[in-house]
């Protein structure tokens, strides 16, 4: 195994090879070779450099802040998308991670419709489609054949750049046998072929190089340190190439030669075919790395299941290759080339190109932002950088994204949007590294400490949350379908399974069927409290929880044919100190819930001054319980009273009627009002799947569960712990 191992890491590439070398290639591509002098005689010198200057701030920002995050955890396959993923979740990467292959698969067509411009330029009888064609099946041969291969013919691809390179700076000097520089530059040009950020589209994608090296870290030996070494000189030696290139072009050639002869350079170099072989040699290059990149960022993606077909695309060769990915992708380069050749050409290749790399690059230095900003001990990159350097990554390409193309930009927001939502709604499995636990912790904590210096208002925010004492499991999935009702869709339930020692195998699945509430919305947990005396249990645990921020606000109870009274009435009477409320049901061993269609709930008589206050004694919690359950059962609701003579059930009347309005309740809620005596009217008002009774302060259980038998079907009493209000 150590042996297999070792070969494994022996194929894999250097920083050199894996990140530098395409890296340069391209970046000193199809741009610089075939659009630089465009892009000058448009925006004149001063113009140009800006658009350089602009490129490089976003892309230099994204390169410290990628070269942080892979100096901080082991950066798997994918480059970008395991960077975003492992960060952020596979939902966020795979969003970005999906427009990223899209953009590296097209830009296999950019840079082959590059070399065909080039190539035409020496045959120009050849017909482009042809040559087009031809280039691309040789560019997937080569890679087909051993992406090694095309890695090592990249070092002859340099040397032959390096030397169109030697070739300009030559033509600088008079003494070389040329001219020299002629021309005084234009430094401000104007934009008489596109207005200025139509220019920096065409130009930006020479410096989304980068992702070519960062996407291969599946593939190098220490992307740890290969990555940020590798990028950020690649990045510092084409900014100079690309600013002095600016200069020279604007000092040998005119603005209407610059503008009409994308091979301009050709024909100023000291030796033209030096030009030739670079402008083919980088493009062909170029088109290689990104035929290279483009599989591993898919089979990253079908590796954690997020695209169709994913154990298909997630595969190797025997030589470590993604074959299946390969052809994948050189199919939306091929069609990608065919649109361009029908019409758009390179121009507006380069501008959808654009669009996807700045997305990419921006929720990059998001990443990096959010990592500095938990401010974490997790978070120590032997290589760190300022805040401020990811921000300014974000802003520049969240603005020069809608300042290109605000239209585009929108769509391709929505498209990232769209496959987010989709991956979320498949609940794909988290990543040990990923923080948005941790962020939502931190603005969780930063929320609580500044609603603790505000005066509280619960009642506006009330909502159940039901801490549900129980000795066995099976006791609380008995309730499972109540609680879900009680609680759905923003309350929460905390199972307290309390044990004595050697009988823990009873509360065996409680976490499941917290587990059950949370797949459904609820969030839920489980604690489990090893202790002889369950009344105990229970105190210590409330007295525990009443002072935590989301702290349980009702004890949910049973109260059964066969229940112990006395040590009910403990846990009713002790709770009452620790401000929190009751809800103790009594089902019906029968009728249970009945249909969950109707809910009566009996009102105390308000006399005499029969006022709606704001705290309605026990009446609010009894109303908001009726009014979740109405909501999730769809069931109606009926308020009941009994009252000793007609004068009081007038006033009673028109009280529950204005009640019902206060409250917001259903316009279909009901009141019923009775001058029979409460004992009576509990049999004579129609039969209710739950009946919501009040429960006194020191109730006498016996009198309780003599009640509960009276009603015809299930009923719950309840009472409130003074912080609800069916009037807030």
């Amino acid at each position: 195994m150590a042996t297999e191992s070792a070969e494994k890491t022996n194929k894999k590439f250097g920083m050199f090879a894996g990140v530098f070398t395409p890296t340069v290639l391209t970046i000193l591509g199809a741009i610089m070779y075939l659009r630089t002098g465009w892009v000058v005689g448009n925006a004149g010198l001063g113009g140009a450099i800006v658009i350089i200057l602009l490129a490089h701030v976003i892309t230099i920002s994204t390169g410290l802040a990628v070269s942080s995050v892979v100096t901080n955890t082991r950066v798997g396959a994918g480059g970008a998308f395991a960077i975003i993923s492992q960060s952020l979740g596979l939902e966020v990467g795979g969003s970005i991670g999906v427009p990223l292959f899209l953009a590296q698969g097209i830009s296999i067509a950019l840079y082959v419709l590059a070399f065909t411009e080039s190539w035409l330029r020496i045959f120009p009888t050849h017909p482009e489609a042809i040559v087009a064609i031809l280039t691309f099946l040789s560019v997937f041969l080569i890679v087909y054949i051993s992406a090694k291969f095309a890695s090592r013919t990249q070092f002859i691809i340099l040397g032959i750049v390096g030397l169109s390179l030697f070739s300009v700076a030559l033509a600088s000097f008079p003494s070389m046998g040329q001219a020299g520089f002629t021309e005084t530059p234009v430094f401000w040009g104007g934009f008489r072929a596109a207005n200025f950020w139509e220019t920096f589209a065409v130009f930006f994608p020479a410096v989304t190089g980068i992702m070519v090296g960062i996407s291969m870290s599946g593939s190098l030996r220490s992307p740890r340190k290969d990555i940020p070494i590798g990028t950020m000189s690649a990045i510092g030696v084409t900014l100079i190439v690309y600013l002095a290139l600016a200069y020279w072009l604007s000092r040998i050639a005119s603005t209407e030669e610059l503008l009409a002869n994308t091979t301009l350079m050709v024909d100023k170099a000291f030796w033209g075919w030096a030009i030739l072989a670079g402008m083919l040699g980088a493009t062909f290059s170029s088109a290689l790395g990104s035929l290279v990149a483009a599989p591993r960022v898919m089979q990253a993606l079908a590796s954690h299941k997020i695209i169709p077909f994913s154990d298909f695309f997630s595969k190797e060769s025997d030589d470590g290759e993604p074959r299946q990915a390969m052809f994948f992708a050189g199919g939306v380069g091929f069609i990608a080339l065919l649109a361009a050749l029908a019409g758009g050409g390179l121009d507006a290749i380069a501008g959808i190109i654009t669009m996807f790399f700045l997305i990419t690059y921006s929720m990059l230095n998001v990443v990096v932002l959010i990592e500095q900003t938990l401010d974490t001990i997790s978070f120590r990159p032997t290589f760190s950088v300022p805040r401020i350097v990811p921000f300014i990554g974000v802003m520049g390409c969240t603005f020069v994204m809608f300042l290109i193309n605000p239209v585009f930009s929108l769509v391709a927001i929505i498209l990232v949007v769209a496959i987010y939502i989709y991956l979320a709604r498949r609940q794909l499995a988290s990543l040990d590294s990923d923080v948005r636990s941790g962020l939502f912790e931190s603005v969780a904590e930063w929320a609580v400490k500044r609603t603790r210096r505000m005066q509280a208002a619960r009642e506006r925010t009330w909502k159940p949350v039901v801490l549900v004492p129980v000795r066995s499991s099976g006791t609380f999935s008995g309730s499972y379908r109540f609680l879900r009702a009680m609680t759905y869709p923003k309350g929460t339930v905390r199972a307290l399974g309390i044990y004595e020692e050697g009988e823990g195998e009873k509360l065996k699945g409680l976490g499941l069927l917290s587990k059950a509430f949370t797949d459904e919305g609820i969030y839920s947990n489980t604690t489990l409290l090893e202790e002889s005396d369950f009344i105990n249990g229970v105190r210590m645990t409330t007295q525990v929880l009443r002072n935590t921020f989301f702290r349980p606000n009702i004890l949910f109870l049973h109260l059964r044919p066969n229940s112990d009274l006395d040590e009910l009435q403990q846990l009713i009477d002790k709770t009452a100190a620790y401000q929190m409320g009751i809800a103790l049901l009594a089902r019906d061993p029968i009728l249970s819930l009945g249909r969950e269609q109707i809910i009566h709930v009996w009102v105390s008589n308000q006399g005499p001054d029969w006022k709606h206050d704001l705290h309605q004694s026990n009446l609010d919690l009894a109303i908001l319980l009726a009014y979740q359950l109405a909501q999730n059962w769809n069931a109606h609701i009926t308020l009941n009273m009994a009252v000793p003579d007609e004068e009081t059930k007038r006033k009673a009347s028109r009280f529950l009627a204005e009640l019902i309005k206060l409250a917001r309740l259903p316009k279909e809620t009901l009141f019923f009002v009775t001058t029979s005596p409460f004992s009576e009217a509990l049999t004579e008002t129609p039969r209710a799947d739950l009946t919501i009774l009040g429960l006194s302060q020191e109730p006498d259980l016996d009198v309780v569960k003599k009640i509960s038998e009276q009603v015809n079907g299930s009923c719950i009493f309840v009472r409130g712990s003074g912080e609800e209000s069916i009037l807030a």
